[in-house]
């Protein structure tokens, strides 16, 4: 096998790799699709959090929802009562698994989080 063909092959298995960790579900973390998160929200009394940063909330958000950032979620934990479900948004889905693996880390277990984020959101939004 030619060093080019190795290489190409090491390249391929790392972009997989990347992919894949950034993919896939996080652990303990419910997915839900729009209508079981709006329905989640009101059945349980879950808490809303808005995981994306200040400017992006203004634009439009979730009724409801608090805004802590993923940025400042460490530091804001004393504003999440742990005894709630919460439920976890951003733009895309992304940062709300990094955010509930932030919070799993510090205890907490009842997690889901809206899966495609705000832009899979068919509701009304508040500005």
């Amino acid at each position: 096998m030619s060093t080019g063909t190795l290489i190409n092959i090491v390249i391929i298995v790392l972009i997989a790799w990347f992919a894949y960790t950034r993919m896939k579900p996080a652990k303990g973390l419910r997915n839900l699709n729009a209508e079981a998160f709006k329905e989640e929200s009101v059945k349980y009394g879950a808490m809303i959090i808005d995981v994306r940063e200040p400017g992006e909330f203004k634009g439009g958000f979730i009724p409801g929802a608090r805004n802590i950032p993923l940025s400042q979620l460490s530091r804001r934990l004393g504003d999440i009562p742990r005894d709630k479900t919460l439920l976890l948004y951003c733009r895309s889905g992304m940062r709300s698994k990094n955010a509930a693996a932030v919070l799993r880390k510090n205890g907490y277990s009842d997690l889901a989080h809206l899966q495609g984020g705000i832009s899979a959101w068919k509701g009304k939004l508040s500005k």
